[in-house]
């Protein structure tokens, strides 16, 4: 018996998987279908990914070539696209033409949202099936620490609860031409570059006319007929969600887009800081001395400066700098909070990374002859990994409210590109009126998404370490103890 289990262990992957086929091919069948149904969109995304990225290299070859081939790819059918359940027609008195199977714009809205979220909970939902037959079918182990891991996370409430609004704000972010009730380019880029039907009642025509002149008519501006409000139709037949802005531009694919603008700063900044941060503090454990000494004096300058003053001053100085104009001034801020938090996330991980810079297999590792850089990336990364999801997540809230205040004060992203700290200041003044609405939302959503990180993060450190809320239990409960004697 212990023989059997011994080969068992033994054996690689592959044979597992040749032995018994079955489960990891309907898995497998099942992922590829799900993702052929959206088939256009990851390549779209994918693809204008890299162009946006080629596009950042002065002379780089190719950038306009994956730009068609995103554009391409962006106008083929799939299930979730606008072409198929559409939103936008026009009621020519007696019936609704144009919307999907002829229904109001709102239902035929409604459907598209939440066949969004449907498809996005069906694909997790599959992944964490793929890792369940990979536990019962494909793994050599009955057990391991991940186990724990994964069962202390499933039962964490406030982590779930986390994860739930992480999940709803990426999803906004990912399908955000899809969600929104209108596209960006009709709606916020170039609304005068395109036209649309309404049905005019005193008339009784359908007649013709440019988003931007709808626009004009759909303002958000106080009370009474100057106000879209949640959950209502313009004068022209447009259903809004959450209402318009000032300028009358749907105010629900505001937020969709600028969901995307504050998740690609907060994700490229943390990815910036997190490899400085990891590998500082990688470099530091294992030299020690006088490596950790200067990175030390180094991570405290930088933490010493005030944060918010030196944002605003290299906004101010990059202000006309080529850097500037990348994605209208995304890049810059990524390189700003990069440079501002990576001291913090390689404080956060330089007592573990030296913890495990003391174990036996590190040593065993040196003695054996590895190089440093080797030693550093099998035997001690993948022990600091987790302490830098969890403070990276923590961090990235901080600095999607920081894009949000400066962008509040007229500082953040240019527009026309759309960001919800922008919302909030130029909705601000009608916060006392039927148009509370401008401003309130994108608040609301901020402190939500933060929240969810914030939690998220607790979730994970908890999983981890389950020992981080036992000791705060302990605590609390022996001060209530001491307080009561």
């Amino acid at each position: 018996m212990e023989t059997e289990l011994t080969e068992d262990i033994d054996q690689p992957l592959r044979d597992r998987l040749k032995a018994h086929p079955g489960p990891a091919l309907l898995w497998g069948a099942g992922l590829c279908l799900l993702l052929l149904l959206e088939g256009p969109t990851y390549l779209d995304g994918l693809l204008g990914a890299i162009g946006f990225g080629l596009g950042l290299l002065p002379g780089a070859p190719g950038a306009e070539a994956f730009a068609s081939a995103s554009a391409f790819f962006s106008e083929l059918p799939h299930l979730l696209s606008r072409e198929l359940i559409p939103n936008r027609g026009y009621y020519d008195g007696s019936a609704w033409q144009g919307t999907f199977l002829g229904l109001e714009p709102k239902y035929a809205w409604l459907i598209r949202f939440l066949l969004v979220y449907a498809y996005v909970a069906v694909l997790l939902g599959w992944l964490w099936y793929g890792y369940v037959t990979f536990r019962r079918h494909y793994r050599a182990a009955d057990w391991t620490p991940t186990d724990d891991v994964i069962d202390r996370l499933r039962s964490h409430y406030w982590g779930l609860f986390g994860l739930a609004v992480v999940v709803f704000f990426i999803t906004m972010a990912a399908f955000a031409p899809v969600v929104g009730p209108t596209t960006a380019e009709e709606n916020i880029q170039g609304p005068y570059s395109h036209d649309m039907q309404y049905y005019d009642a005193d008339t009784e025509t359908v007649e013709t006319i440019t988003i931007g002149e709808a626009n004009l008519g759909s303002a958000s501006r106080g009370s009474g007929d100057s106000n879209v409000g949640i959950w209502s139709y313009d004068d022209f037949g447009r259903f809004h969600p959450v209402g318009t802005l000032v300028s009358g531009k749907d105010l629900f694919t505001f937020l969709a887009f600028g969901a995307r603008v504050s998740l690609f700063i907060g994700l490229g900044s943390m990815a910036i800081a997190g490899f400085i941060a990891t590998t500082l503090a990688l470099v530091t454990a294992y030299y020690k001395g006088v490596a950790d000494l200067i990175v030390v004096l180094t991570s405290d300058s930088v933490q010493a400066m005030p944060a918010l003053l030196l944002v605003i001053l290299a906004t101010v100085v990059f202000k006309n700098h080529w850097i500037a104009e990348l994605y209208n001034g995304a890049m810059l801020f990524i390189l700003l909070f990069a440079l501002i938090r990576w001291p913090g996330l390689w404080r956060a991980v330089r007592g573990p990374a030296l913890q495990v810079g003391e174990q036996e297999w590190v040593d065993a590792a040196k003695s054996y002859g590895q190089r440093p850089t080797v030693i550093m990336r099998k035997h001690m990364a993948p022990y600091i990994l987790g302490y830098l999801l969890v403070y990276a997540s923590l961090t990235l809230g901080g600095v999607i409210i920081s894009v949000s205040a400066l962008s509040f004060l007229g500082l953040g992203i240019t527009a026309p590109t759309p960001e919800w700290g922008r919302a909030i200041n130029i909705g601000q003044q009608y916060i006392a009126s039927q148009s509370w609405h401008i401003s309130l939302i994108p608040g609301i959503l901020i402190t939500l998404v933060v929240t969810g990180f914030n939690a998220l993060s607790d979730g994970i450190r908890d999983a981890i370490d389950p020992q981080s809320e036992g000791a705060e239990g302990g605590a609390a409960g022996a001060a209530a103890g001491g307080g009561g004697g």
